[in-house]
């Protein structure tokens, strides 16, 4: 019974839970975009139980995602000429959401956390769905 209690006290790991090495072999785009996002939901699910800890290492992994984006394979035509811009931006809500966990700052943290994840959200290789069918 403790066990299972104990158990449920740590947020749940997702895609994207470890660092990748620097000098890793780049991923294909779609990877990078999938670990982004559950990089993504490990942060906000971290800031909901105020695991400040945790959330800073989301912080951290989710600023190293955004550096290595633009060296990824498989870039999808439409985002090539952005890949490099979106990117940085991405890395600078990182930086300011590691920033705002180290303080424990929940609001700050909210707002780098919203942009994130339109940011994040923005970057998905997915076609747009004909709204009219």
């Amino acid at each position: 019974m403790l066990l299972a209690a104990l158990a449920g006290c740590r947020v749940i790991e997702r895609e994207g839970a470890n660092p990748l090495p620097e000098n890793t072999a780049p991923l294909a785009y779609s990877d990078m975009v999938n670990r982004a996002r559950g990089q993504a939901s490990s942060a906000l699910d971290a800031f909901y139980v105020d695991a400040w800890l945790d959330l800073e290492q989301a912080a951290q992994r989710l600023e190293q995602t955004a550096r290595l984006l633009p060296k990824t394979t498989q870039i999808p035509e439409a985002f090539k000429s952005k890949v490099e811009t979106e990117s940085d931006l991405l890395r600078k809500d990182a930086t300011k959401l590691l920033e705002a966990a180290h303080a424990k700052n929940a609001p700050q943290a909210n707002e780098a956390m919203q942009r994130i994840n339109q940011r994040v959200r923005e970057l998905r290789a997915q076609e747009k769905v004909d709204e009219k069918k």
